[in-house]
């Protein structure tokens, strides 16, 4: 099976060494946003000029781009994928988007003669690069079947959790509990750090106690050294991925009210223009605004 993937950053770069070490054939598009990819030309990436370029010489085709437009893009443009789709080839889109233009996507796919899983992932650009990403997977089983031996190469665990729409859906869902609790634990750092608690007191305390979890994992190093290293992922990618949440479940439910604080939350440090800082630095930046 030849492989295409558009969208070679933190996270497709490692989706892409790990399908060429799996020994399928990779096509990338070139583009200045990819990652650097000497080591991919290494391992024998073929590097195309256009997204349509990768469709006409792949049986399955990987989306790893920012979200819903990006994708429409790729997909929709003069030199998109659907320009150059192979008949019967799968397109697995790896992006966080919107349910709603997921399905409609997939639509078009179909209409082209292609097959559409929405695959949007969990887990950090480290695990990445170990090929242990989670996939959570929208769309029909066989077709995941087919997919499989190439999903196989870059992931750790792949749960089908619907039809099309619903892994993107998951995905959100999963976004705005794991951000959620980053959020609020890094309001907490802020104020104890205000009050002159000791980080490591805080750090311990939560960690034996009803605050021990993944978000103070990931935030620890943080709290304790201001390293953001563990958590790559950018304070503008969070509110984007918060606010597709508040979109999916729309304006006239009493559920999305938490959701709409933590937007509000994030979108000051956004407006204080820290977008492309990695979200562990809340810990600071709301310590900073509420100064």
């Amino acid at each position: 099976m030849n492989v295409g993937l558009i969208g070679v950053g933190l996270m497709g770069h490692g989706i892409a060494l790990n399908v060429l070490k799996n020994g399928f054939a990779l096509s990338i598009m070139e583009h200045p946003g990819n990652q650097p990819i000497d080591d991919l030309i290494g391992l024998g990436v073929t590097v195309l000029e256009s997204a349509q370029s990768v469709a006409s010489v792949s049986d399955l085709v990987i989306l790893c781009v920012t979200g819903s437009p990006q994708v429409e893009a790729v997909l929709q443009g003069e030199q998109g994928v659907l320009a150059g789709l192979k008949p019967g080839a799968i397109v697995v889109d790896c992006s966080t988007a919107l349910p709603e233009s997921t399905v409609r996507m997939a639509e078009l796919v179909m209409t082209a003669g292609g097959q559409f899983l929405d695959a949007p992932m969990t887990r950090l650009a480290q695990h990445a690069r170990e090929g242990r990403l989670n996939l959570l997977v929208g769309g029909d089983e066989a077709v995941l079947a087919m997919a499989r031996p190439v999903l196989d190469a870059f992931t750790e665990n792949i749960d089908h959790v619907g039809g099309i729409g619903f892994g993107h859906r998951m995905k959100l869902l999963h976004n705005y509990v794991s951000i959620g609790h980053m959020a609020l634990l890094a309001e907490a750092a802020a104020q104890a750090a205000e009050a002159n608690v000791d980080p490591q007191v805080f750090v311990d305390v939560l960690a034996s106690g009803g605050g021990a979890g993944a978000a103070l994992q990931r935030l620890s190093k943080c709290i304790l050294t201001g390293d953001s290293n563990d958590v790559p992922f950018s304070i503008g990618n969070a509110i984007k991925d918060i606010d597709y949440y508040r979109e999916m479940v729309g304006e006239q439910s009493g559920s999305r009210t938490i959701a709409d604080g933590l937007s509000g939350a994030i979108g000051s440090v956004i407006e204080a223009g820290h977008d492309d800082k990695y979200v562990p630095e809340l810990t600071r930046l709301f310590r900073k605004a509420s100064a």
